[in-house]
């Protein structure tokens, strides 16, 4: 089987809309989280999120083109082409049909559905945009991808809540390690600041609702309360081994193991056990022929909200064991919010650049610490450490947990 490993990397997000930009942030406990510019919040309980700051669209899509998308595709489209040019990937490097996209988001263009719903019932069917569905649909930035840097291999795109972007790197792994494909565009985006999806998580009670945004999100803490939502989006070029050698690229690591499950539980809250997780977690570590003991970090799911961390504690103890305590953890949704089906690639990022750097970034605004959530969260500040295997967790709406395993080449 081909070893799959990681030749480039992008990322728009609430603390940083580059790659080392996002990665400074992080490693300085910035925190991404503020009041809600996207919309009037007046009649809203929910007053705080994590907004990309400064984006600017035209330096990645033509203004005219850019119309006629979502703004998750937008980020999905700027994280690619990021990606994309520290691959190196130029016309002839690569065969079109064995370079995929694997590309996902948890809601898509909802923010389309939300303006085009109310235009109808405001002016009639007859006045709905006719590229309604193109803009909408979550698959479309994918196809978009796909379209701009002419690659025609696999191309779909994953919706699994919180743990789209780790299904998408894990299932582009697959396809490279089995010999479908020589490279995948992978990751995920999310433009989730609207309206509508903002009312359903605050009246579900899922996100936090005060307004000071060094105690909005602070997972591990008990004095947890809600997540904070999050936008942008992260993507990352994997590739067999042997082709990016091959071509002379850069290796920046190595995707070693994936692991997945359902907790087939709950629409919303995760199995107390944590069994189903704990087999994910395992189902990465064991497919990367590795035992606990070889991981030195984790980045945590850590969504801030009651029940998540708790559970993911249990899961992670027992994946672990007594190894458990001895592993460092931390979330970066302190900093950067959740970002949806945008969050996994984030955090995979994050975990390639605690590889490179040695260095742990913190779980930023914990104060009250909480017996049930009792592994090394790293607090408030990085810290250095050999790191040459990392994991990152991720568990959806759903019941859907997906862990992807990275090391050092």
């Amino acid at each position: 089987m081909e070893r799959v490993v990681i030749t480039g990397m992008g990322a728009i997000t609430p603390v940083g809309n580059d790659v080392e930009t996002f990665w400074e942030s992080l490693k300085n406990g910035k925190c991404g989280i503020g009041p809600i510019t996207r919309f009037d919040t007046a009649d809203f309980k929910v007053k705080l999120a994590a907004e990309v700051k400064d984006f600017q669209v035209e330096d990645y899509i033509d203004k005219r083109e850019a119309r006629r998308m979502d703004l998750n595709c937008h980020f999905a489209i700027a994280a690619a082409q990021q990606a994309v040019d520290q691959a190196g990937l130029t016309e002839g490097s690569f065969d079109p049909f064995r370079t995929g996209v694997i590309f996902g988001s948890g809601v898509g263009g909802l923010k389309v559905a939300e303006d085009e719903v109310t235009k109808m019932n405001e002016k009639g069917p007859g006045r709905v945009s006719p590229v309604c569905i193109p803009q909408m649909i979550a698959n479309m930035a994918a196809a978009h991808i796909s379209m701009r840097f002419g690659f025609k291999g696999e191309n779909f795109c994953p919706v699994s809540a919180c743990a789209t972007g780790n299904h998408a790197i894990g299932e582009a792994m697959r396809a490279i390690r089995h010999g479908y494909q020589d490279i995948v565009l992978c990751g995920g985006t999310e433009n989730g600041i609207i309206p509508i999806s903002m009312a359903g998580f605050q009246n579900m009670k899922a996100v936090h609702t005060g307004e000071d945004p060094t105690c909005a999100s602070v997972p591990f803490d008990a004095r947890r309360s809600g997540f904070v939502m999050g936008e942008g989006a992260g993507c990352l070029v994997l590739e067999s081994l042997s082709h990016a050698k091959a071509r002379g690229a850069t290796i920046l690591a190595e995707v070693a193991g994936y692991g997945a499950s359902g907790d087939a539980y709950h629409i919303t809250s995760p199995d107390p056990s944590g069994e189903a997780a704990s087999r994910a977690i395992l189902g990465a570590i064991t497919d990367a022929g590795l035992a606990p003991a070889d991981v030195d970090y984790i980045n945590a799911h850590g969504t801030s909200t009651p029940i998540n961390e708790k559970y993911e504690t249990i899961a992670i103890k027992k994946a672990f064991g007594d190894e458990a305590y001895k592993v460092k953890v931390s979330s970066t949704k302190s900093m950067t919010g959740h970002l949806l089906g945008g969050a996994a690639a984030i955090e995979a990022i994050a975990c390639v650049l605690a590889i490179r750097d040695g260095i742990i970034p913190p779980t930023i605004g914990y104060k009250e610490p909480d017996p049930d959530c009792d592994l090394d969260i790293t607090p408030n500040q990085a810290v250095e450490a050999k790191v040459d295997v990392a994991i990152s967790n991720s568990l959806g709406f759903g019941g859907h947990n997906a862990c992807i395993l990275i090391r050092k080449v």
